[in-house]
């Protein structure tokens, strides 16, 4: 299931192309749902093992932790990703409050997003896990509606580049 959609409310989604932010910019935002054969903490593992993404995350060229917390955790990493046919820098800080059902971040810094906000929820049914990914991206300039589905779907598919990577 891949498509574009709305959060109204905290693990809320809602079908639609973009939205208006708050300061009546817009916000394009999309989600995606997979199964993977694995327990959620594996799941978790590999989904919060940032300094590897560029091992398997195909657009992710470069990941360095910046900050810990107290269990070790990284709770900001800068990223240089691939993205639009040019390289891009952006910072995420990573709210680990609702694991082990939850993991969150928010960007604190960007050089062509003005806004990224996403989280991945982990639901163990026995022997899978549903991972359900959501993301919402605002970028300093629009985009033409050809460019920004392209660009959606190149995202998205950053989950099944986890569900390989989490089930090898």
């Amino acid at each position: 299931m891949v498509g574009c959609s709305i959060r109204t409310l905290p693990g809320s989604w809602f079908p639609c192309s973009s939205l208006i932010g708050n300061d009546g910019r817009m916000v394009d935002s999309g989600s995606d749902s997979i199964v993977v054969n694995a327990a959620a903490a594996r799941c978790i593992a590999v989904a919060t093992d940032f300094a590897r993404y560029p091992e398997w995350a195909k657009d992710v060229k470069e990941a360095i932790v910046l900050e810990r917390d107290s269990e070790s955790r990284a709770t900001m990493v800068e990223y240089r990703a691939s993205a639009l046919g040019r390289s891009t820098h952006f910072t995420l800080r990573y709210d680990y409050s609702q694991l082990p059902a939850r993991l969150s971040w928010q960007m604190v810094d960007g050089d062509i997003m003005r806004t990224i906000v996403g989280s991945y929820q982990f639901t163990e049914s026995g022997a899978t896990t549903r991972i359900d990914y959501g993301l919402e991206i605002e970028l300093v300039l629009p985009l033409p509606g050809f460019v920004k589905r392209r660009a959606e779907k190149r995202i998205l598919s950053t989950l099944k580049e986890l569900k390989a990577r989490i089930e090898s």
